[in-house]
């Protein structure tokens, strides 16, 4: 019996020693992960709140002034163009036809203009004169007659009633003789002054009417209006367009910018003419310097709305736009921006 008590008794000991060293393992070890969880938190800094926005650019829209239809296109879509370059070419009979018309009424009016600059023929002048002339003559004959009778009147030899004739048919001489020359004179002077401007002011109306049609027709021609590439092209050749169109786009090549839509809450550090530092992942996560230009209320419908009825606010969101200080190269429309 005391040989099974001494057997029996080191097993327990060393059961006991076991149990202690690994509840010593389990402390030192729990003891570890604590102390590398304090450092790390104190080591790690939180992520910095980020803000995802995109790079855009300005398009200007192509368009014109003729109606008709396209009869060819000298770029393509993603091609770069040079401000100047000839774009495409609308067709139209219609502005032709019309051109042709304006051009014929011009025409009529230069040569009424000049029948009326150019006077009265010669042979309608030499006839004035004619009758001019033989209303002198009457009315010296009638003049002399006169005198005479007035004089005959005055010796009593004739009565009065002959002499009143003669003078009546003196007096109306000298009005014949007025009117013939008043005749004379319009035929030399030509057209009235009131005439020749009418017909002038004529002639100037169908000049701006040809030169209206034919600024119309030289917008036949579509010109790119700035260095750029053809973003967008939407009729098809051979399709008519109408006055004002949209022909196609062209995205400016000198002009880039960045948008990001921001809370209210952020934009004090976003304020107008402030630079940052902006990273665009599809450039190797390039980092580019950019200056806030525009700062804008997106509206109603762009407002974060709170849900508490007390503590919080209603946050409106803004549309913030951000110009590269500097030059970016291979930087384009539609890609990604994150400004931490």
């Amino acid at each position: 019996m005391e040989d099974n008590l001494n057997f029996t008794a080191p097993d327990e000991k060393a059961m006991k020693k076991k149990e202690k060293s690994l509840m010593m393992a389990v402390a030192i070890t729990f003891i570890v992960i604590v102390i590398l969880a304090i450092i790390g938190f104190l080591t790690l800094n939180p992520p910095k709140d980020a803000t995802q926005g995109q790079v855009d650019g300005t398009s200007v829209r192509v368009s014109g002034l003729m109606p008709g239809r396209v009869e060819k296109f000298f770029v393509a879509e993603g091609q770069q163009v040079h401000k100047g370059d000839t774009l495409a070419k609308i067709q139209s009979a219609t502005v032709e036809a019309k051109l042709a018309q304006a051009l014929a009424m011009k025409d009529a009016a230069e040569a009424q203009q000049r029948k009326a600059d150019a006077g009265a023929r010669k042979q309608v002048i030499d006839g004035a004169y004619q009758l001019w002339q033989q209303a002198k003559a009457a009315l010296e004959i009638h003049e002399k007659t006169y005198r005479r009778l007035q004089s005959l009147y005055e010796q009593n030899v004739v009565s009065a009633q002959k002499r009143d004739e003669a003078k009546a048919a003196y007096d109306a001489a000298i009005a014949a003789e007025k009117a013939a020359h008043s005749q004379y004179d319009m035929a030399v002077e030509g057209a009235q002054r009131e005439d020749r401007d009418a017909a002038a002011a004529m002639a100037a109306v169908a000049g701006g009417s040809v030169a209206e049609v034919e600024s119309i027709l030289a917008d036949q021609y579509l010109i790119a209006p700035c260095d750029g590439e053809v973003t967008d092209i939407f009729p098809n050749e051979g399709e008519l367009v109408s006055t004002g169109t949209p022909i196609m786009n062209v995205m400016k090549a000198d002009d880039r910018y960045l948008v990001f839509n921001v809370r209210e809450t952020e934009l004090k550090n976003l304020v107008v003419g402030k630079t940052v530092t902006v990273t665009i992942p599809a450039l190797d996560m390039k980092n580019v310097e950019a200056k806030v230009y525009f700062v804008k209320d997106m509206g109603e419908y762009a407002a974060w709305r709170s849900t508490k009825a007390y503590g919080d606010f209603d946050s409106r969101t803004f549309e913030v736009r951000l110009r590269p200080t500097k030059p970016v190269e291979g930087l384009r429309p539609g890609m990604t921006a994150i400004m931490e």
